[in-house]
């Protein structure tokens, strides 16, 4: 059994034994701790999601210890401004290890899930449950690729900005100019998997952009990344 659940402000997902790094917790080594914020769970084949969060759901852990995160180098630069700062910063962090999973209001979630078959054909809920699952799986990865320090990013943010997109309806951004496998895996780790996404960058998106390693404002600018994408979603 597994569960997405949110852990100050971030979304993980957990299984009993688990050891997670998340953002630093109130509480001592040893204390122990229980979130409630269960947005979905699995068990083989059988997956439960909240609206938003589980009634009822519980994922019991411990404090393991306290540490910081990997040195991280975050450098500012406005053009034509004569503007640039860098600095280093390490994340505070928490190691928790997962005691259980409690779905206690797992039955109702169940049953609320079941009343749409009757006004839809049966496969609609199917592909539908896939889809959030596929979304979530995202949302994971990218929330653990910011814990271990990687990216220094406002992801929710960018993608706010910019529409989200499931890995399945994934384009090759390589036929963008610039974007070469390096990138484009960059960009997927974060969430950007379309021509679309790239197409609704602004001036704002691509300053977050440049916090990702060899990627600047100037290159998206300069390369004419959002031009490209336009162009490939007009001839798609």
């Amino acid at each position: 059994m597994y569960a997405i659940v949110e852990i100050a402000g971030q979304q993980f997902k957990v299984a009993k034994d688990q050891k997670v790094f998340v953002n630093r917790l109130a509480g001592e080594e040893g204390d122990k701790v229980s979130f409630d914020k269960v947005l979905l769970s699995g068990d083989g084949d059988n997956i439960t999601l909240g609206a938003p969060a589980i009634d009822g759901a519980l994922v019991d852990a411990k404090i393991t210890r306290h540490v910081k995160g990997d040195k991280v180098i975050v450098f500012k630069k406005k053009r034509r401004k004569g503007y640039r700062v860098k600095n280093g910063h390490r994340q505070s962090l928490t190691e928790i290890s997962i005691v259980g999973i409690t779905l206690s209001g797992g039955k109702k979630s169940s049953s609320a899930k079941a009343e749409p078959k009757k006004e839809a054909p049966k496969a609609a809920p199917k592909a539908k449950a896939k889809k959030e699952v596929e979304v979530s799986e995202n949302l994971v990865t990218r929330a653990e690729h910011r814990v271990e320090g990687n990216v220094e990013i406002n992801v929710d943010k960018l993608l706010h900005s910019i529409g989200t997109a499931a890995k399945s309806d994934a384009d090759d951004l390589k036929e963008i100019n610039g974007i070469g496998p390096a990138y484009e895996t960059k960009l997927n780790e974060i969430g950007i998997y379309t021509y679309e996404q790239i197409s609704k960058l602004k001036a704002a998106d691509r300053e977050e952009l440049s916090a990702i390693d060899g990627i600047t404002r100037e290159k998206i600018e300069s390369e004419e990344w959002v031009k490209q994408a336009k162009e490939l979603l007009k001839n798609k």
